[in-house]
């Protein structure tokens, strides 16, 4: 079992920085993926950012270049380093996590946070 509890959200200005971070109760062993999502109202979830347990990242076209996904060397916590905030980006972010190679967005993530809001103003 696993349990994910995210943290960092806020509200900052067009241009601003956030860091999201996402700490893992239990034990993620093996091959494991570890995500973000986001999901503003009335639009559906989407994928942000993903990491699994190589260590190769995958980002969605909206956010590259800009957020930036990791994980502690304990692999106990994850991290989202968000640069160049825009208020598109206001959504309530989600941690989640599976075990498994595919860290597709459409994947059933079986663990999830409660979400933290981040809300960017113009």
């Amino acid at each position: 079992q696993v349990q994910l509890v995210e943290s960092g959200g806020g509200s900052v200005q067009a241009g601003g920085s956030l860091r999201l971070s996402c700490a893992a109760y239990g034990y993620l062993f093996g091959s494991y993926c570890m995500a973000w999502f986001r999901q503003a109202p009335g639009k559906e979830r989407e994928g942000v950012a993903t990491i699994d347990a190589r260590g190769i990242r995958n980002y969605a076209d909206s956010v590259k270049g800009r957020f930036t996904i990791s994980q502690d060397n304990a692999k106990i916590t994850l991290y989202l380093q968000m640069n160049g905030l825009k208020p598109e980006d206001t959504a309530m972010y989600y941690c989640a996590a599976v075990f498994g190679s595919d860290c597709s967005w459409g994947r059933d993530y079986r663990y999830w946070g409660q979400g933290t809001q981040v809300t960017v103003s113009p």
